[in-house]
């Protein structure tokens, strides 16, 4: 699209880029509000093409034209709420505000049109006989039940409603995500004495001057992002500073400020609740798992019972030793939260003789890229190459092309590290542009119609930054969180279908989570580290005790992690199966959630749910029990690589075939079992855990 304005909206032109990736540096703030608003009367008109055809509604009239339709709209809220979570100011918050009820406004009216439902519903409900590809009937079944799932069966009044609530929602769900963030950057531990520091490694006393520097004070300075907050309370010896600067993460957004969410997170609660018995559901986990693998609260709640019941001897015991082993250091106090990764990081150093911080030196992130992106050489024959013609977001921002053989180009992969005041926490794989193919005659390699529209895939983490004396040295957690991003990307990146909602990562919410995890298992892999990891000064590999130590280390703590995950998990339940307005106390409430999991006391004052953005601004309400769900498919699935090799070309292949490349254009259960050849067993999970070992004593 062109315009004959002086000064065009570079969102709404044609993009004479490398890849047709966005001109950053040309778009503003500004232009995302008119840039929305006249992309959504673009796709209105094309919405109401689809209504006007007076053939008879066939799949590619009603439901392709409608899959098709919107594409510019797309890219634009794509750029919007991407960099408004990775690189965002005060300015793109209000663009990300002021737009997001125009985009839920736009979607009611389509699904609340009852002349393009009824278009939808005349193929629905002739499926049978049209001969549809696996693809083609699953798109049918989402489109279809997006609709039902939207309100188009609601009565006109109930439209109505439903239309307010998911109005209100977006705009909650961003308000939610800000106050989080602006909470988070809003603090600071300042110290200006060499005792203060005692305990805490050379590096990360170094990245704090800098940081201080950076700031224009004296000493030393840590803060709540991750790459500082994580080591100052794995090995700071005073516990009366790890305990301030805890209480300072646990009370985020809950200090009575502009950036409080408690009443946010109540009202998230009521609209769930009043959306999905508008939808004739009792509450929302209901309405939200209809199209899970788990189907009901019910299932959900069998699964996380059974796992708390493998898991609670090994959480047990592992709290019991470390209250052995802090009471043999004389601390006589009760163990808090404050205490468990300093007792935790010192415990493993003396059992297995490494920790974080010993590992660091073999993990300098640029090594780490490498064997991460050369680990998908090994197991798929993918190669990176770095073009920095291609337009990125911020200078910090790497671009690669990823190349597939004889396929040529297949994706774009974008890479950003550090943390930054605008950048949330955390680490995400997100898209700048899902895969799909184009209509047309174009026949590929393998057999498939239409030009492959390629991804433009993105990670962004917050990893320890460099210093001026040394690399960014990454922890092993931290390069396991590579891995698991990574592990997202590649089924961003490997994705062959012909439908974008149905491309990469838009799969059910509990099986997105395998091909992140199952990465994650080559983390503790001797045969993998050794290819690659070594000192950053000396180049010497890391000791074969350190590694045997190392996957020894695996099980450590395991029973704490889970039932603590779990938790999570029942949290999540206990919100999203309420069948009433909620107007409790938030602490008191989340506290009874929890507590069948609750191994350390909780700490007074604090309430995680008011910064629990997985819940309620992350896409993860009602399931965020997917992450254990999917380790029981990932440590099943890694088990057949254990018994061919771990770097097996056909097992790999296997994997790629069946779960990466089909995103979710086949029901996930399905691709499951065209990988492994069976259902998917608990057994490699427990056992991998380290749990069978507590519970016959061995």
């Amino acid at each position: 699209m062109t315009s004959d304005s002086p000064n065009p909206n570079p969102l709404l032109q044609e993009w004479n880029t490398p890849f047709n990736i966005a001109p950053f540096e040309l778009i503003k703030p500004e232009h995302y509000k008119p840039a929305v608003e006249q992309a959504i009367e673009m796709a209105r008109r094309e919405i109401d093409d689809i209504i006007a055809n007076p053939a008879e509604p066939d799949f590619q009239n009603s439901v392709e034209a409608l899959e098709r339709a919107g594409s510019r709209l797309n890219q634009i809220t794509a750029l919007l709420f991407n960099l408004n979570s990775a690189d965002t100011s005060p300015e793109l918050q209000a663009a990300a505000m002021e737009v997001s009820p125009l985009l839920t406004s736009f979607a009611n009216d389509i699904t609340l049109n009852p002349a393009l439902f009824l278009k939808v519903k005349s193929v629905y409900d002739k499926m049978d006989q049209l001969g549809l590809n696996p693809e083609q009937r699953i798109l049918l079944d989402r489109k279809y039940k997006g609709f039902v799932r939207g309100g188009a069966a609601l009565s006109d009044n109930d439209k109505e409603k439903f239309r307010e609530i998911t109005v209100e929602l977006s705009t909650l769900s961003l308000k939610f995500e800000e106050n989080v963030l602006a909470e988070t950057n809003d603090f600071s531990l300042h110290l200006t004495s060499e005792q203060e520091l005692a305990g805490l490694p050379f590096g990360i006393r170094e990245a704090a001057a800098a940081l201080a520097k950076e700031k224009g004070v004296e000493g030393w300075l840590f803060n709540l992002h991750a790459p500082s907050f994580v080591p100052f309370m794995q090995y700071a010896d005073r516990r009366d500073l790890r305990e301030k600067l805890f209480r300072a993460y646990s009370v985020r957004a809950f200090r009575g400020n502009e950036h409080d969410n408690k009443a946010i997170v109540k009202r998230i609660v009521e609209l769930r609740l009043q959306l999905a018995q508008l939808l004739g559901f009792s509450d929302y986990a209901s309405y939200a798992l209809e199209e899970r693998m788990a189907s009901t609260p019910e299932e959900v709640n069998s699964f996380l019972q059974k796992l708390l019941e493998a898991s609670t001897p090994a959480g047990k015991r592992d709290l019991e030793e470390m209250e052995q082993y802090a009471r043999g250091l004389g601390f006589e106090d009760k163990i808090e939260r404050w205490d468990w990764s300093y007792f935790s990081e010192k415990l493993r150093m003396e059992r297995f003789k490494i920790d974080d911080e010993a590992l660091r030196p073999y993990m300098p992130l640029e090594k780490v890229r490498e064997a991460v992106l050369g680990l998908a050489t090994t197991l798929y024959g993918l190669t990176f190459r770095e073009n920095g013609e291609i337009p990125v977001y911020n200078n910090e921002v790497t671009a690669y092309e990823v190349h597939d053989g004889e396929r040529g180009i297949i994706a774009i992969l974008m890479l950003d590290f550090h943390p930054r005041p605008g950048k949330s926490g955390g680490a995400w794989m997100t898209g700048f542009r899902e895969q799909s193919r184009e209509p047309g005659a174009e026949v590929d390699s393998h057999g498939e119609t239409g030009r492959r529209v390629i991804p433009v895939v993105s990670l962004v983490m917050n990893f320890t930054r460099p210093t001026p004396a040394r690399p960014s040295l990454l922890s092993h957690s931290e390069m396991n969180t590579f891995l698991h991003e990574f592990g997202h990307a590649l089924h961003g990146m490997l994705s062959d279908c012909t439908y974008e909602s149905l491309a990469g990562t838009n799969v059910k919410r509990d099986f997105v989570e395998l091909p992140s995890q199952i990465l994650e298992n080559w983390a503790w892999e001797k045969e993998w580290l050794d290819t690659w990891a070594a000192h950053w000064q000396t180049g010497e590999k890391i000791p074969d005790e350190i590694l045997m130590q190392l996957k020894k280390s695996l099980t450590y703590n395991e029973g704490y992690a889970c039932m603590r995950q779990l938790g999570f998990g029942l949290l999540d339940m206990a919100w999203h199966t309420l069948r009433e307005p909620f107007d409790g106390d938030i602490v008191a409430f989340e506290r009874a959630a929890m507590a069948p999991a609750l191994l350390l006391p909780h700490a007074n004052g604090s309430c995680m749910s008011v910064s629990f953005a997985h819940l309620f601004s992350g896409g993860y309400a009602a399931g965020y029990y997917g992450y254990k769900w999917a380790e029981v498919l990932d440590a099943d699935a890694f088990s057949l690589f254990r018994e061919r090799g771990i770097f097996d070309r056909e097992t790999a292949l296997a994997f790629r075939k069946n779960i990466l490349e089909k995103g979710g254009s086949r029901e996930p259960d399905e691709l499951y079992r065209a990988f492994r050849g069976r259902e998917p067993s608990l057994e490699p999970l427990i056992e991998r855990s380290g749990f069978i070992e507590v519970q016959t004593g061995t």
